[in-house]
Order: C-alpha cells, then structure tokens, then sequence
C-alpha cells in the first residue's frame, strides 16, 4: 500500500470503507479427566501408534506447527528440554519435559532411527504434518462436541494454573505473552 502512495497511484486507501465484524475469539475449552480417560482409551484401541503425540500434546502445550514440526536435534535429554528456534511468533521457546513428555518421545524414538522430524508415518517414513487423521475421527467417537487439537493447548495451561503456576511461567512455556 505505502508504494502506491509513494508513486502517487492512489491517495486513499480502498479499504478504508470496509466495515468490520466482530469476532468472537473467546473460545477456551480444556479436556476434563473423564473425557481424557475415554479418548486415552479410543485412541489407544483404534490409533495406538499416535498415543505419543497427545501425550506430547497434553504434557507441552505445544502448538500443533512445533509439535509436528519437531526434530530430534531440539530434544535435549539431558536438560529435559525441547529447544524449539521459531515458533509461530518467529521467537525461539525452551519448553520442560515432565516425565510422561519424555515416556513419549523415548516411545517416538524407540521406533525410529533417531534423525529428521520426530513425528513420522509408520507406513511410508515421511513427516507427519498434523494428528487430523487419527485425532478428529477419535474426538468424535468419544462424543467430544467442539474440541480441536489446539484445545489441548489450553488443557495444558489450565492444568499448570490448577496446580498455582504463575501465569508468567505459564506464558514463557508456551511462547505466548501476558
């Protein structure tokens, strides 16, 4: 837009008459234990293989992006931490692994070999890119309305405030600001 000012092609902008909607971004669910316990057990019998990645999800409050985006070199087993460089705020997060994140990615690691992307197919080898395959179909076998794989998200945050973390730490796990 700056350059059409600047050459003098247009002297107002176009969009300035656009009205906008309000939208309604107050969306905040979390998994309660009950529903955890259902979907733990759907996706057990029908999609074990993925059992990790919600593991993963539920113990990191990770986004989807870092999650599926991982690589083996931003574990840190030692430190029990994942170094993630760029999140989707293009600034790097430091996120602790507890003791059922790390069950989870030795599981990951066990069956692999180790390099590249930490979520793969068992099939074909390559990159899994997101958990709509497995997780959509068991969300609503569990009879779960409205939940989405981001809701994992906040089960992770309301879970860590719920145990009287401060928000600050709560914020800097999971890249986000207060």
């Amino acid at each position: 837009m700056s350059l059409s000012y600047r050459l003098g092609i247009l002297n107002r902008n176009p969009a300035r008459s656009v009205t906008h909607r309000r939208e309604d971004n107050n969306r905040v669910r979390l998994l309660l234990a009950e529903k955890e316990k259902k979907l733990r057990k759907v996706i057990e019998t029908k999609w074990a293989s993925h059992m990790s990645e919600l593991d993963l999800a539920i113990n990191t409050g990770l986004r989807k992006g870092s999650q599926y985006g991982l690589t083996w070199d931003m574990v840190d087993w030692r430190g029990r931490m994942l170094n993630i460089p760029r999140t989707k705020n293009e600034e790097p997060i430091h996120v602790p692994l507890n003791d059922a994140a790390v069950a989870a990615l030795r599981v990951v690691h066990d069956r692999g070999d180790g390099r590249g992307r930490v979520f793969q197919s068992a099939k074909t080898g390559e990159p899994l890119e997101n958990g709509r395959h497995w997780f959509d179909d068991a969300v609503l076998e569990v009879g779960i309305k409205n939940f989405r794989w981001h809701d994992l998200r906040h089960t992770f945050a309301s879970r860590l405030r719920m145990k009287s973390a401060p928000l600050e730490d709560i914020a800097d796990v999971r890249g986000t600001r207060v």
